[in-house]
């Protein structure tokens, strides 16, 4: 399915689209919603693992677009971003019909790299279903090299961590794979 097909989801308010001086940034960026798909479900019933990832994905498109690093940004830029690295914790099924409500938080960043943590919640039970922790890298077009990012970019992100910083870290950042490592769940 492309991201154009995503019709049940709704378009986030960018930074630079705030209509006064002075509004809030959200803490966290609460801007994207979905619901499961019948293609998503898997031999057991709920929503297979990899469809996690994909709408992840349509969550890290509104994430990148709050920010500013829109397709017509990345256009005009000649830049595109790459993720890093992924780690999704998977704590809830999910069911056909399902809605699900996203909330991003910024963990830090450099001119190069944006570190950021998603919540799939369901939107009607408010569950916590699964989790995604990304490590993103804007890249030049021509060199296909890590290139700095603009400096209003920058300054929005700047201003995403001053209202970020008073999150609590959640429990799964920075979570380490293996038999001895804590429950999340």
């Amino acid at each position: 399915m492309t991201k154009e097909a995503k019709s049940s989801s709704t378009k986030p308010r960018g930074l630079s689209d705030r209509s006064r001086p002075g509004e809030t940034v959200p803490a966290p960026f609460d801007g994207y919603r979905d619901v499961v798909r019948g293609g998503w479900i898997d031999e057991n019933g709920h929503m297979n693992m990899g469809y996690y990832v994909v709408v992840f994905d349509y969550a890290t498109d509104a994430w990148l677009d709050f920010i500013g690093l829109s397709r017509s940004y990345k256009a005009a830029h000649g830049v595109m971003t790459f993720s890093l690295e992924s780690h999704v914790t998977y704590r809830r099924e999910l069911r056909e019909g399902d809605e699900l409500r996203f909330t991003t938080q910024l963990l830090g960043f450099d001119e190069k790299r944006i570190h950021y943590f998603h919540q799939m919640l369901h939107a009607r039970e408010g569950y916590l279903a699964a989790t995604n922790e990304l490590m993103s890298l804007h890249v030049s077009r021509e060199t296909r090299r890590s290139a700095p990012m603009a400096r209003e970019i920058l300054e929005g992100l700047e201003e995403i961590r001053r209202a970020h910083r008073a999150l609590p870290i959640p429990p799964q950042v920075g979570r380490v794979m293996g038999l001895k490592a804590a429950p999340t769940t």
